[in-house]
């Protein structure tokens, strides 16, 4: 039997901020049976600062079904309040 891998978001989440938490999955399979599956998270915030500067935080390296989530999300009232709470802080 061949092994596989395969690696995929399988929590993504919303959180107040504006922040999205994203687990990636990673699983190892021989044929059906599943040997095994490890996890990494990572968080994406609505704006991301350069040099001095807000832009749009680049999703462009995620999947299709993160992309989709983060757009709904990060509208522009929730981008212009997280870069307000980040000033701050």
């Amino acid at each position: 039997m061949a092994i596989t891998k395969e690696v995929l978001a399988d929590k993504v989440e919303a959180i107040e901020d504006g922040s999205v938490q994203v687990r990636i999955a990673t699983i190892i399979n021989e044929g059906t049976k599943e040997l095994s599956r490890s996890f990494h998270r990572h968080v994406l915030h609505p704006s991301t600062k350069t040099e001095g500067a807000w832009g749009d935080t680049d999703i462009s390296g995620e999947e299709d079904r993160v992309k989709a989530i983060c757009n709904v999300v990060w509208t522009d009232s929730v981008k212009t309040k997280f870069q307000e709470q980040s000033d701050v802080n």
